[in-house]
Protein backbone atom coordinates (compact mmCIF):
# COMPACT_ATOMS: atom_id res chain seq x y z
CA UNK A 1 0.00 0.00 0.00
CA UNK A 2 1.23 3.47 -0.81
CA UNK A 3 2.17 5.23 2.41
CA UNK A 4 3.11 8.77 3.28
CA UNK A 5 5.16 11.03 1.05
CA UNK A 6 8.66 10.94 2.52
CA UNK A 7 10.61 13.05 0.06
CA UNK A 8 10.61 15.65 -2.67
CA UNK A 9 13.30 17.50 -4.56
CA UNK A 10 14.07 19.83 -7.44
CA UNK A 11 17.27 19.73 -9.43
CA UNK A 12 19.19 19.86 -12.66
CA UNK A 13 20.87 17.32 -14.92
CA UNK A 14 24.61 18.03 -14.74
CA UNK A 15 25.93 15.71 -17.44
CA UNK A 16 25.03 13.09 -19.99
CA UNK A 17 26.95 10.58 -22.07
CA UNK A 18 26.10 7.77 -24.45
CA UNK A 19 27.44 4.54 -22.95
CA UNK A 20 26.62 2.33 -25.95
CA UNK A 21 24.27 1.84 -28.88
CA UNK A 22 24.49 -1.97 -29.04
CA UNK A 23 21.68 -3.52 -31.01
CA UNK A 24 20.36 -0.10 -31.96
CA UNK A 25 19.22 0.60 -28.38
CA UNK A 26 20.74 3.79 -26.96
CA UNK A 27 22.15 3.38 -23.45
CA UNK A 28 22.52 6.83 -21.87
CA UNK A 29 24.02 7.80 -18.52
CA UNK A 30 22.76 11.00 -16.86
CA UNK A 31 23.97 12.62 -13.65
CA UNK A 32 22.04 15.16 -11.59
CA UNK A 33 22.15 17.30 -8.46
CA UNK A 34 19.09 18.33 -6.49
CA UNK A 35 17.92 19.81 -3.20
CA UNK A 36 14.84 18.92 -1.22
CA UNK A 37 13.68 17.05 1.84
CA UNK A 38 13.76 13.44 3.03
CA UNK A 39 11.74 12.58 6.13
CA UNK A 40 11.27 16.33 6.60
CA UNK A 41 15.03 17.06 6.71
CA UNK A 42 16.74 19.25 4.11
CA UNK A 43 19.05 17.24 1.85
CA UNK A 44 21.34 17.72 -1.11
CA UNK A 45 21.08 14.78 -3.48
CA UNK A 46 23.31 13.61 -6.32
CA UNK A 47 23.08 10.57 -8.50
CA UNK A 48 23.62 8.87 -11.81
CA UNK A 49 20.96 7.06 -13.80
CA UNK A 50 21.53 4.66 -16.71
CA UNK A 51 18.66 4.46 -19.19
CA UNK A 52 18.23 2.03 -22.07
CA UNK A 53 15.67 2.70 -24.77
CA UNK A 54 13.54 -0.35 -25.47
CA UNK A 55 12.39 -1.37 -28.99
CA UNK A 56 8.97 0.25 -28.38
CA UNK A 57 10.55 3.59 -27.36
CA UNK A 58 10.00 3.23 -23.62
CA UNK A 59 12.90 3.50 -21.19
CA UNK A 60 14.25 1.16 -18.54
CA UNK A 61 16.60 2.70 -16.02
CA UNK A 62 18.75 1.94 -13.03
CA UNK A 63 20.41 4.50 -10.79
CA UNK A 64 22.31 5.11 -7.61
CA UNK A 65 23.31 8.06 -5.53
CA UNK A 66 23.42 9.66 -2.13
CA UNK A 67 21.71 12.36 -0.16
CA UNK A 68 23.47 14.44 2.48
CA UNK A 69 22.16 16.61 5.27
CA UNK A 70 23.78 19.80 6.58
CA UNK A 71 24.48 17.84 9.78
CA UNK A 72 26.60 15.33 7.88
CA UNK A 73 24.18 12.40 7.66
CA UNK A 74 24.50 10.33 4.48
CA UNK A 75 21.70 8.31 2.90
CA UNK A 76 22.56 6.15 -0.12
CA UNK A 77 19.95 4.98 -2.58
CA UNK A 78 19.45 2.60 -5.48
CA UNK A 79 16.49 2.97 -7.87
CA UNK A 80 14.98 1.16 -10.83
CA UNK A 81 12.24 2.48 -13.04
CA UNK A 82 10.35 2.57 -16.30
CA UNK A 83 9.93 5.74 -18.28
CA UNK A 84 9.06 7.45 -21.49
CA UNK A 85 9.97 10.54 -23.45
CA UNK A 86 7.37 13.29 -23.15
CA UNK A 87 5.86 15.25 -26.05
CA UNK A 88 7.67 18.38 -24.83
CA UNK A 89 11.10 16.71 -25.04
CA UNK A 90 11.51 15.70 -21.42
CA UNK A 91 11.48 12.40 -19.56
CA UNK A 92 8.94 10.90 -17.16
CA UNK A 93 9.87 7.97 -14.89
CA UNK A 94 8.09 5.85 -12.29
CA UNK A 95 9.83 3.26 -10.17
CA UNK A 96 11.05 1.83 -6.90
CA UNK A 97 13.83 3.21 -4.71
CA UNK A 98 15.68 1.65 -1.79
CA UNK A 99 17.60 3.61 0.84
CA UNK A 100 20.37 2.76 3.29
CA UNK A 101 21.79 4.88 6.09
CA UNK A 102 23.89 4.43 9.23
CA UNK A 103 22.25 7.56 10.68
CA UNK A 104 19.75 6.99 13.48
CA UNK A 105 17.61 9.81 12.00
CA UNK A 106 17.17 7.85 8.75
CA UNK A 107 17.36 4.25 10.00
CA UNK A 108 13.63 3.72 9.42
CA UNK A 109 14.41 3.76 5.67
CA UNK A 110 16.72 0.72 5.91
CA UNK A 111 15.01 -2.33 4.46
CA UNK A 112 12.07 -0.26 3.23
CA UNK A 113 10.83 -0.02 -0.33
CA UNK A 114 9.61 3.31 -1.64
CA UNK A 115 8.17 4.44 -4.96
CA UNK A 116 9.00 7.57 -6.91
CA UNK A 117 7.78 9.88 -9.64
CA UNK A 118 10.45 11.74 -11.60
CA UNK A 119 9.85 14.41 -14.22
CA UNK A 120 12.50 16.18 -16.29
CA UNK A 121 11.90 18.94 -18.82
CA UNK A 122 13.76 19.43 -22.10
CA UNK A 123 16.27 21.73 -20.36
CA UNK A 124 17.23 19.15 -17.72
CA UNK A 125 15.32 20.70 -14.82
CA UNK A 126 13.80 17.91 -12.74
CA UNK A 127 11.47 17.20 -9.85
CA UNK A 128 10.95 14.04 -7.87
CA UNK A 129 8.53 12.83 -5.20
CA UNK A 130 8.97 9.72 -3.04
CA UNK A 131 6.37 7.74 -1.09
CA UNK A 132 6.94 4.97 1.41
CA UNK A 133 5.57 1.62 0.23
CA UNK A 134 4.08 -0.10 3.26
Amino acid sequence: MLGEQIGDEQGQTTGMRVVSVDGGHPHVEASFQATGTLLGVAVTDMGTYDSVMQPDGTLFGDGQGCSMTQGGDIITWHATGAGRMTESGGISYRGAIFFESASADFSRLNGTAAVFEYEEDKDGKNTAKVWEWT
